[in-house]
């Protein structure tokens, strides 16, 4: 029987789980969170090579499952009709925790067989063909950081979400005796991951109560993001298993640092391995195309920041001096700013996109950060601005990022580039769901509200 290899065959592939009894698939909705079913053998046999229905509600409604009523892909408009979805066979996985149960991910089409424009994994798609037109091969890796709690899903819902009880107490980065103090759960997340086909390169505790960090091996980007969404969902599965709840929420705690999703990030030349972003001579070791690729994200951060930062809560994390940037500024090994210049020798040297917050969407945040590039290089970009030495936050000369979903998202939609880049049909319906995200947001009655007039005002 064949193994699973990157190289594995379509054949091979679909024989490798004909002997399973069922099939789990899944997509990615706008979120970023994995929607799926298990199916039986056969019917996955039947579809395997051609296409399926999946209900277009998973890009009609949001992470609550509460339906979108202002965007116009579907809705009670459509009567939310079966999309086309095909099964990618070269995601192949066989979950370590469910008996060897085969995964895999599928995208979304058109009637005409084209790509949807509001598939997320297909927008990234888009941006690597684009690369690739231009003779480059994308490298990409992800770091979550995330936090950890003694609680199970009914806990938490009994004590509102409120003072959830993290793993471990204090604050322990880097911790030999945090890390031990949870071992089996620590080291099931490493080795079941690696059993997973996602190689996790650094496993560690960050600053804070119950959280860890976790830098995935970098690859291509589209299997990076496949990765990125799956490692989450993956975590809190094995978190299920010691009675724990894993949280990739930006920012759980005021008083405490958020936590963040970083985007490393190279390009190499599509003919050789060569990394097109070193040039022994340059400044900072940094080569043209690598300077030109930083003035893109440079120019375009603030037109796709929803990309990065997708939430209400995202915001709340992007607070000075908690490890989160304020300002759109770049740095070589600079971790208050933006943008992390790492002159890493011949093989690494890269850039860190370091916005984002761990909520993000891994295609999303992937794309937006190779489009930009993409579109620096196009238009030969010059860096218009020093590196920040030293604190980014005291940059005086450096512009503010917009501190809530709604100013970001407006500037977004009107957004020429961000039209130009994604399409207005994905642009328009991304928009749409972080404005109905803003509006549910202004409905709520905060419990800081309560504390802060209920009796006073």
């Amino acid at each position: 029987m064949p193994t699973i290899d990157k190289k594995i065959s379509e054949k091979d592939t679909i024989d490798l789980v004909k002997s399973k009894s069922k099939v789990k698939i899944a997509v990615t909705d706008i979120d970023g969170i994995l929607r799926g079913k298990y199916i039986s053998i056969d019917k996955f046999l039947s579809i395997a090579k051609s296409n399926f229905g999946f209900c277009n509600v998973v890009f009609g409604w949001d992470c609550a499952d509460s339906c979108y009523e202002n965007t116009s892909y579907t809705g009670w408009h459509t009567g939310y009709p079966d999309a086309i979805a095909k099964i990618d066979l070269s995601t192949l996985r066989e979950i370590p925790w469910e008996n060897k149960t085969p995964l895999f991910l599928a995208d979304f089409i058109n009637d005409d067989g084209k790509a949807l424009s509001v598939c997320p994994r297909q927008v990234l798609k888009k941006q690597i063909k684009k690369a690739e037109d231009l003779g480059f091969k994308p490298k990409f890796g992800l770091e979550f950081e995330w936090f950890n709690f003694q609680e199970t899903p009914q806990s938490l819902k009994e004590k509102g979400y409120l003072n959830p009880s993290p793993i471990s107490p204090g604050m322990f980065g880097y911790s030999i005796l945090r890390a031990s103090y949870n071992r089996d759960f620590f080291h099931a997340v490493f080795d079941e991951l690696k059993d997973f086909k996602i190689p996790i390169e650094g496993l560690h505790t960050e600053t804070g109560p119950g959280v860890y960090e976790a830098a995935l091996l970098p690859t291509d980007p589209l299997e990076a993001a496949d990765r990125g969404v799956l490692f989450k969902s993956a975590v809190k599965e094995i978190s299920y298993r010691f009675n724990n709840i894993a949280s990739f929420m930006a920012k759980w705690n005021s008083s405490l640092p958020g936590c963040s999703g970083h985007v490393h990030q190279s390009l190499m030349n599509s003919n050789s391995t060569q990394n097109v972003f070193y040039d022994e001579k340059g400044k900072n070791k940094m080569s043209k195309i690598f300077e030109h690729y930083l003035a893109g994200q440079l120019h375009c951060m603030l037109e796709l920041l929803p990309f990065w930062v997708p939430n209400i809560n995202s915001y709340k994390r992007l607070v000075e001096g908690l490890w989160a940037p304020t300002k759109l500024t770049w740095g070589t090994e600079n971790r208050t700013s933006a943008l992390r210049v790492i002159p890493a020798g011949e093989k690494s040297t890269r850039l860190e996109t370091r916005i984002g917050g761990a909520d993000f969407n891994p295609y999303l945040a992937i794309a937006a950060s190779l489009s930009s590039g993409l579109y620096g290089i196009e238009n030969k970009l010059e860096l218009n601005s020093e590196a920040v030495s030293g604190n980014a936050y005291e940059a005086k000369d450096a512009s503010d990022i917009p501190r809530n979903l709604l100013e970001a998202t407006e500037k977004m939609a009107k957004s020429k580039i961000a039209n130009e880049l994604f399409g207005s049909e994905f642009i328009d319906h991304f928009a749409k769901t972080r404005i109905w995200e803003w509006k549910q947001f202004q409905k709520s009655v905060t419990n800081w509200e309560l504390e802060r007039y209920f009796e006073i005002i």
